[in-house]
């Protein structure tokens, strides 16, 4: 005979293998892909033209990039090469701000919203603290958007140039996403 608690285990127990069967099923589990890109920002710090702005600091002091407390908003186009003729890929909108007393440190958050065909309407969103004296600053990349879904690494800035206030800046980018 088949007591009440004999029968609630047995219940208990199918409905877990049902449970079980329907979700392995249907589960697949995908390798993270990992892209590594090369882009260049076009960084314009002066003259008629410039995409890089210091928008807010200390009442009374210079604002400038080694001026504690001086925020910058960025919109800089971002190209295959260092070339600012060639193809372009997306655009580098953000912002920034000297984050330390000595104005060594700059706190960086920055979305790369391509354009191209390739990734066209994706994003990479980038975060982070460095040492702006350094020849290469590190950034994490926290996030993205389309074809860098649920994106996760890093990428490195390096001015390759600079020029009557214009400034070519190699990103490495090196990702993994669905």
């Amino acid at each position: 005979m088949l007591t009440a608690t004999t029968f609630s285990q047995l219940l208990l127990l199918s409905t877990c293998s049902i449970l079980m069967h329907s979700y392995s099923s249907e589960a697949t589990v995908q390798p993270p892909l990992t892209t590594k890109l090369v882009l260049y920002f076009q960084d314009i710090i002066a003259g008629p033209n410039a995409n890089d702005i210091p928008v807010v600091g200390i009442p009374g002091k210079l604002w400038s990039f080694s001026q504690f407390g001086t925020m910058f908003v960025a919109d800089e186009p971002i190209t295959e090469t260092p070339d600012p003729n060639s193809a372009m890929v997306g655009r580098a909108q953000g912002m920034y701000v000297t984050a330390s007393l000595d104005g060594s440190n700059v706190q960086t958050v920055f979305s790369i919203v391509f354009t191209n065909q390739a990734y066209n309407g994706s994003t990479l969103e980038l975060q982070g603290a460095g040492n702006q004296l350094q020849r290469v600053l590190e950034f994490a990349v926290v996030g993205g958007t389309g074809k860098f879904r649920f994106a996760r690494g890093y990428t490195t800035f390096e001015t390759i140039s600079f020029s009557q206030g214009h400034a070519v800046v190699q990103l490495n980018v090196t990702v993994r996403h669905d």
